[in-house]
């Protein structure tokens, strides 16, 4: 569907990326798939879903989590990619901000970085996507996973997190990255309260300016927890209702845990927006 700024990856959006937590400790699902064979059924059952991309991440990033070793990291990582490499055709994303760990996936099959650091924790990161030519997206993160949430504050969440987008990008760019292999991620539930969360899913047409595709990624999140009053388990319904207004927003790509559903109504969602568009 176009209306999308052009990107080195080829993907049919809006499109929806599917979470893969090989980690004992992720918020939602961490011990579930930190198995070679579950992780690979798992990724399976996803793409079978319709997930267009699989997000393999072998470190948890939730709210006070610690970093892993880089031998750890690979342990978990390597192994997954290899197998999905082999056994999918839907591309493979990693999820990491070491530049060793995202050089050794892509040699591995690995088609996309996705750094939740934008590029900042790993000087060496910028020079494994720029000569590696893959797909990468920059998050916004306000601090570092352990402290994140102890006590966010923006004067403008929306502007700030704009400012910093740009910035990151033009960065990477600078750095012989070209925009084309650029995703940006606003960082939905990194370092941001709950109000944070909404008005940045409420303005996210305004971050689509930027001029690169938006991943969005809420899925099962804390926010959606107080609003709801729900746990991890039962935030499906309020992550449907985020990519519905993603979509109608612009965002591109949906990073989520529950792939049919959210599937399905980004479907709904896109034939509403684009009914009577060839009358």
């Amino acid at each position: 569907m176009g209306g999308y700024p052009p990107l080195s990856l080829r993907l049919d959006l809006p499109c929806i990326m599917g979470i893969l937590n090989i980690t004992p400790d992720s918020f939602s699902d961490g011990g579930r798939f930190d198995r070679l064979e579950a992780a690979v059924a798992r990724a399976r059952q996803m793409a079978d879903e319709g997930a267009a991309i699989i997000d393999v991440g072998g470190e948890s990033t939730r709210p006070g989590s610690e970093l892993v070793t880089l031998d750890e990291e690979l342990r978990r990582v390597l192994p997954v990619v290899e197998r999905l490499h082999e056994e999918l055709t839907v591309p493979i994303s990693v999820d990491t901000m070491k530049a060793e760990v995202a050089r050794r996936a892509l040699a591995a099959g690995a088609v996309l970085v996705n750094d939740v650091t934008a590029m900042r924790h790993d000087p060496e990161m910028v020079e494994v996507v720029a000569q590696g030519g893959c797909t990468v997206c920059l998050m916004h993160m306000l601090g570092e996973p352990k402290t994140m949430q102890e006590d966010p504050r923006y004067a403008d969440v929306v502007g700030e997190v704009s400012a910093f987008l740009e910035e990151r990008l033009e960065w990477a760019t600078s750095r012989g990255v070209r925009q084309e292999q650029v995703l940006l991620d606003p960082g939905i539930g990194f370092g941001k309260t709950v109000e944070h969360n909404l008005l940045l899913i409420k303005h996210l047409d305004e971050l689509a300016l930027l001029g690169r595709p938006l991943v969005l990624g809420s899925s099962r999140k804390r926010f959606l927890g107080a609003v709801l009053g729900a746990e991890s388990g039962e935030r499906v319904a309020g992550t449907l209702a985020t990519t519905v207004l993603g979509a109608a927003a612009g965002a591109a790509v949906f990073r989520v845990h529950d792939v049919r559903p959210n599937l399905e109504a980004l479907r709904v969602a896109m034939a509403v927006l684009g009914a009577g568009a060839s009358a």
